[in-house]
């Protein structure tokens, strides 16, 4: 006797909860795990991998006396002070304005607002060389800004002499030469110049954290009497912490490899305004490959050291922020 299929009663419910499911195969966008990663692995290798591990394998060449002469004479040390101290200030203001920049423009409507948050990318589509042309115009002794800060400030040390005692003297001459501040040509304006290229990065890494807060904490803390410091101390500064951390981690990256828009505005003094960057090229330049790559791998480990420590300080503030 013939059993109609198609008649037939279906299955009781929990029989059919006990097949097994049939097993659906995942889709992927990219054609294949497999080949893509080995093309992912083979780029990284020829772009980042097989040039570091060239300048560390140059360096190597060098015995241990000549790599210690290369990476700590008095003009290398010198060149680190001056880098990484004019770095982290520059980091350091960036952090303060481009936090301020960025609140402003998600929070505010203001006329020509597309074109300052436009104008924020400018260090990113300028070339490093344009860049430190024109900051050198406009720093310069006779330039737009150098001048009257040049002037104001010979005014200023010439009123102060006068009416401080004569014991106050020294300590106005450092703070103010007699000849007025000179920003070209000086440590800052090799500040000026990292301040300018590493605003972006601050900026950009805030304002979609700013904008995905929520303005009704705000209210509800200040419903709860919480003043407007209150209220950024402890609603809002807490919540882009981490963003701001990787925004001036980003900035001080940017402005240790800094090159183009610097040694134009730094005069490239050795052991005054002389930049890291400029003393490896100036190596290269002479021949000296190895001792140039030595400095350039003593800035490398000094770099992932401080991304380190500064991605550790991140992740510690965004346990503290949800614990909060």
């Amino acid at each position: 006797m013939a059993i109609d299929i198609l008649s037939a009663p279906p299955a009781p419910a929990s029989e059919q909860a006990r097949r097994p499911a049939p097993p659906v195969q995942a889709r992927y966008v990219l054609p294949g795990f497999n080949l893509t990663l080995g093309y992912t692995l083979v780029y990284v290798c020829l772009i980042v991998l097989i040039p570091l591990s060239a300048a560390f394998l140059k360096t190597a060449t060098l015995t241990w006396p000549e790599f210690v002469d290369a990476v700590w004479s008095d003009r290398a040390i010198a060149s680190y002070k001056l880098t990484f101290g004019a770095s982290l200030a520059g980091a350091a203001v960036n952090a303060v304005f481009g936090l301020i920049v960025a609140w402003v423009l998600v929070r505010y409507r203001f006329p020509g607002k597309r074109l300052c948050d436009a104008m924020v990318d400018l260090p990113f589509a300028l070339p490093t060389a344009v860049a430190g042309i024109a900051l050198t115009i406009l720093y310069s002794d006779n330039g737009w800004i150098g001048q009257p800060v040049l002037t104001f400030t010979t005014h200023l040390h010439n009123f102060l002499v006068r009416l401080a005692p004569a014991s106050l003297t020294p300590g106005i001459e450092w703070l103010l030469p007699p000849d007025g501040v000179h920003i070209a040509n000086t440590p800052l304006g090799v500040f000026v110049a990292l301040t300018f290229i590493g605003l972006p990065f601050v900026v950009r890494t805030l304002q979609p954290v700013i904008e995905d807060l929520e303005p009704e904490l705000e209210e509800v803390a200040a419903t709860l009497g919480a003043t407007r410091w209150q209220t950024f101390r402890r609603v809002i500064f807490p919540a882009i912490l981490p963003a701001l951390l990787t925004g001036f981690a980003l900035a001080f990256a940017r402005a240790l490899g800094e090159f183009g828009s610097v040694i134009f505005i730094a005069g490239n003094i050795p052991y005054e305004t002389e930049i890291t960057s400029l003393l490896i090229y100036i190596q290269l330049g002479e021949y000296q490959y190895a001792k140039a790559t030595a400095i350039a791998v003593v800035m490398l480990l000094a770099s992932f050291v401080l991304l380190l420590l500064i991605n550790l300080l991140q992740r510690w503030s965004r346990r503290r922020a949800g614990g909060l």
